[in-house]
């Protein structure tokens, strides 16, 4: 599918990106809070990863060494544990704006550096759902559009009640973020910006 193969170059991009900006060795210790090795293997060297998730995402995580059942908001570990901190596509998904603060205080705490990625709320294409525009509608409109149609919906093969899952979870629990919105998170972070056709795709908090 063209989506994954897309979705599947940024991935490795972002990753090859991450290793040069962080110095990743095999010997770097890193804990990757929400994560799954999938993503890992797109790396150009493999770290010494802790995964850190919440107890009903075990099965996706993978055949990983390390995995510790927790939540982001509360890291079971003690100041800079960790040579750096990894976290793809999960900040937007923790609830509250007072939750996303929690979640970005833990990450700089835990490590000695991070690398917090997040999809831009600016760029025109919800990238959780790939529709268009659909993100900037108030929040009643979204769920007006979204339980009828979003390309995701048209293109996923998932049984009609876990696309109806995905889509009220999108619509309680997303809370995407701007390039300010994340500064504000990170203030002293340095924001690393992934472009397509010129856009601001996503955004990185590396610091």
């Amino acid at each position: 599918m063209l989506l994954d193969a897309l979705q599947r170059r940024f991935r490795r991009r972002r990753m090859a990106e991450l290793a040069r900006t962080v110095g990743l060795t095999s010997e770097t210790r890193v804990l990757d809070v929400g994560g799954t090795v999938d993503i890992w293997r797109l790396a150009p060297v493999m770290p010494r990863v802790v995964f850190l998730n919440q107890s009903r995402a075990q099965h996706e995580i993978g055949p990983a060494a390390s995995i510790v059942l927790g939540d982001g908001i509360s890291l079971p570990f003690a100041d800079s544990s960790f040579d750096l901190v990894f976290s793809n596509s999960v900040i937007e998904h923790v609830g509250s704006r007072e939750d996303q603060a929690r979640f970005a205080a833990e990450i700089a705490r835990v490590g000695r550096q991070y690398w917090v990625q997040t999809p831009n709320r600016r760029f025109p294409v919800e990238q959780h759902l790939w529709t268009p525009l659909v993100h900037w509608l108030p929040r009643r409109w979204q769920a007006g559009v979204l339980r009828k149609f979003s390309v995701w919906s048209a293109i996923t093969r998932l049984p009609e009640d876990q696309r109806t899952f995905y889509i009220d979870h999108y619509l309680l629990s997303v809370r995407l973020l701007s390039a300010a919105d994340l500064q504000r998170l990170f203030p002293r972070a340095k924001l690393v910006r992934e472009r397509f056709l010129g856009w601001t795709k996503s955004l990185v908090a590396w610091g």
